[in-house]
C-alpha cells in the first residue's frame, strides 16, 4: 500500500467535499454536533485550497483523507482555559483543522500516517509545535490525536461562542 501526502488543487474540491460530507455523517450518527451546520461548506475547503493549506492523504494513488495544515495563528487558541499551551508564549506554530479520512479506509489506521507526514511538513517548514482540537465528545479523533503523540492542554471556544467549547492538544517536535 502506498501512501504520502501532497498539496490539494482546486481539481480535487468534490472528492474533499465527499469526505467532508462522510465525516459529517460520522459524527452525527455518532450524536457528537460537531459539523452538524454549514461549516466546513465548500467555501472553506476552497480557501484552504487557494492558500496552500490543503493537504491530502493518497493512499494508492486515490484521495483517502483531507485536511488543512494552518501555518498562522489560530485566533480560536489565543485563550485557553483550565490548562495552557506549553512552550513560549509568543512562539509560532502549525494546526491541524478539517481533517477527515473517507469512510472506505476507516479502521486501517491511516490517521497515524497523515498525522506524521503533518509533522514532518510542520518541521521542515521551521515549526517545533503543532496544536489541534477537537469536540469533548469525539472520542475516536481524541484516541487518534494522543496517539499521534499530542497532549492534552486545556480547552478553547470557537469564536469565543460559550457553547461550542472543544479539547485543545499540542504536540512539540
Amino acid at each position: 500500500m502506498t501512501k504520502y501526502v501532497r498539496q490539494a488543487t482546486t481539481t480535487d474540491l468534490p472528492a474533499m467535499m465527499a469526505i467532508i460530507e462522510q465525516g459529517r455523517q460520522a459524527l452525527s450518527a455518532d450524536q457528537i454536533p460537531q459539523w452538524q451546520g454549514p461549516y466546513p461548506a465548500t467555501s472553506d475547503i476552497q480557501q484552504d485550497i487557494d492558500a496552500n493549506r490543503a493537504w491530502l492523504l493518497i493512499v494508492d494513488g486515490k484521495i483517502a483523507g483531507t485536511a488543512a495544515l494552518l501555518t498562522t495563528a489560530d485566533p480560536n487558541y489565543q485563550q485557553i482555559y483550565q490548562g495552557n499551551w506549553a512552550g513560549a508564549a509568543d512562539a509560532s506554530y502549525t494546526s491541524i483543522h478539517r481533517i477527515a479520512i473517507a469512510s472506505g479506509y476507516h479502521g486501517q489506521h491511516l490517521a497515524d500516517t497523515y498525522f506524521s507526514n503533518l509533522m514532518t511538513i510542520s518541521y521542515q517548514a521551521g515549526f517545533r509545535q503543532i496544536r489541534v482540537d477537537t469536540h469533548l465528545l469525539n472520542k475516536r479523533m481524541q484516541h487518534i490525536i494522543t496517539k499521534a503523540g499530542f497532549a492534552y492542554r486545556g480547552i478553547v471556544y470557537m469564536a469565543n461562542d460559550a457553547t461550542d467549547q472543544r479539547n485543545a492538544y499540542q504536540v512539540m517536535l
